[in-house]
């Protein structure tokens, strides 16, 4: 079983004091953008993890089958959200990684990162131009790992020394995410792909 877990407990510090999941995209809640395409994705099971603003953000975005997953201490760092959403799709034999403030994420991104599971490696990354970035699929191995994180300190620290396996999704959407409303606005006038 494959899992999809989306990290959305942030607390939009650098959005003006409002959850940037809710901020609107071409009519949607920024979130609902990742959580669509991860439910037209190949995978098994979908969690989200909400913190900051977790009522607010559920009652305001469609979660498209995700499971919500509330991460109480998600100001301790990306790593506490990481261990919640780890914990929520226990059984998964790999989980496909992505941030929830990343909408324009395309399905064809995840579907190919999932496609190119190898024997050999222990995490799958999603590059565009060249650039790490999301989705990042981690096999079971890593996923035993997650406990060890501290902090702030996301997947990419799992990923030290472990054999990696690279996928470039150059024309499949788009890495830019959305951290301040000028970055908003200037995905707004982005074309989709």
């Amino acid at each position: 079983m494959i899992g999809g877990l989306v990290l959305a407990a942030g607390g939009s510090s650098r959005f003006g004091g409002r959850p940037k999941q809710l901020a609107e995209l071409d009519g949607r809640p920024l979130l609902e953008h990742v959580l669509m395409a991860m439910e037209a994705s190949p995978l098994d099971r979908v969690a989200v993890v909400l913190g900051s603003h977790a009522d607010e953000v559920r009652d305001g975005v469609p979660l498209h089958g995700a499971e919500a997953v509330i991460c109480d201490d998600w100001s301790a760092g990306m790593g506490a959200s990481l261990r919640a959403g780890v914990a929520a799709l226990d059984g998964c034999e790999a989980v496909a990684v992505a941030l929830g403030d990343q909408p324009r994420l395309s399905a064809a991104a995840v579907a190919r990162v999932v496609a190119q599971r190898g024997a050999d490696e222990l995490a799958v990354r999603a590059t565009y131009d060249g650039v790490p970035g999301h989705p990042v699929l981690l096999e079971r191995t890593l996923l035993t790992r997650v406990g060890e994180l501290q902090g702030d300190a996301g997947a990419r620290e799992l990923l030290h020394g472990v054999p990696i396996r690279e996928v470039s999704c150059d024309g499949l959407g788009s890495p830019d995410d959305v951290d301040t409303p000028e970055a908003l606005a200037a995905l707004q006038d982005l074309p989709v792909r």
